[in-house]
């Protein structure tokens, strides 16, 4: 078979598990989650001009297949993500993902990378922003409540984008919970292995919940939560799955990233479909107050959003370059003449 070159046009930087990786350890993985939260916080900053719609969801009995589109009509993004909870008995993970950025000028991709580890980076930069803006001042000890592949890169956020100090696991799994210490030990938090729910939330300012049961569950019920605190409710993202009891919803202000998403998937599918909430990036612009009172409970119900994926999309174009941390792919067909692809594949012929 003759043996033909693509051209440059036909190669897409492409990000593999192994090169993300290597790109983490080669920037930092805190300085990449700060990082990152700044992109967030830069295209948040603009959210009206980019696209907005639900993510296009395929549930079924074990889990849901999602995509997530955006674009600011400059670049184009989207992911490919799953979340199947009976994966981690059969050895697998619960949250797979990749991604893709365009130009929109040409439609023609300029990155695709894995977004398995890259999710876990922005949902974590994500949720650090939001505390940031949220958090009662001085908050320095987190509760983290599902002690999943999420927990450390929740709590890493925390330490480097919100200076937290303390951070108090539970889970329902002990060996989940004996896992993210020993992954936490050495990283510059205090880390306190806890032995229930109410355990872990002494003296937190910051709740954080991720679990991965496919259901209605209470992780939380309002006896549990006291005034002046943040809780980060991060578990629930599909239709029948949350974490809080629906009175914790009634006595907190509730911030969100799209709410015709969100009533759909978060805590507040639970409440009247007109719940007041507000959305995080009016408090990012000044458009909304955000936390104004020590005593206010604020809750960020959050799913996941196309735009904080779009984010984390351009951090990674932005990032690799100089670096051999991606591979040329050949994805696209250049032929000689843009009318002759047939031609080209003739060309080919053994």
């Amino acid at each position: 078979m003759p043996i033909l070159a693509p051209s440059d046009k036909a190669l897409v930087p492409f990000v593999s598990v192994e090169n993300m990786m290597r790109l983490v350890h080669r920037i930092g993985i805190e300085k990449m989650l700060t990082g990152l939260a700044e992109y967030i916080a830069a295209d948040f900053a603009r959210w009206e001009l980019f696209d907005k719609t639900p993510r296009v969801a395929s549930h079924s009995d074990v889990g849901v297949i999602e995509l997530m589109p955006t674009s600011d009509g400059e670049a184009y993004g989207f992911k490919y993500v799953n979340g199947h909870p009976k994966n981690t008995k059969d050895g697998l993970q619960t949250v797979t993902a990749f991604g893709l950025l365009a130009d929109v000028d040409t439609g023609y991709p300029v990155l695709l990378t894995e977004m398995t580890v890259l999710t876990a980076l922005r949902t974590a930069a994500t949720s650090a922003l939001v505390a940031k803006h949220l958090a009662p001042k001085g908050a320095d000890t987190m509760a983290m409540i599902g002690n999943g592949a999420q927990s450390e890169f929740q709590s890493l956020a925390m330490k480097a984008i919100l200076g937290l100090k303390t951070v108090r696991l539970w889970d329902i799994d002990k060996a989940a919970t004996r896992k993210a210490a020993r992954n936490l030990k050495g990283l510059g938090l205090n880390v306190v292995e806890c032995d229930s729910a109410e355990d872990s939330m002494e003296g937190a300012q910051i709740i954080t919940t991720c679990t991965a049961d496919k259901q209605y569950a209470t992780i939380l019920t309002d006896n549990m939560i006291g005034e002046g605190v943040h809780i980060n409710a991060i578990g629930g993202d599909c239709p029948g799955k949350t974490e809080l009891a629906p009175a914790i919803l009634t006595r907190s202000d509730i911030f969100v990233e799209y709410p015709e998403q969100t009533r759909i998937e978060g805590e507040i599918q639970q409440m009247d479909p007109d719940h007041p909430v507000t959305e995080f990036w009016q408090v990012l612009t000044g458009a909304a107050p955000g936390r104004t009172s020590d005593r206010q409970i604020t809750l960020f119900d959050s799913v996941g959003f196309a735009i904080e994926d779009f984010s984390a999309l351009r951090y990674i174009r932005d990032h690799i370059p100089g670096t051999d941390c991606f591979l040329d792919l050949d994805l696209l067909a250049d032929p000689d003449d843009p009318r002759d692809l047939f031609g080209m594949v003739q060309r080919a012929t053994p």
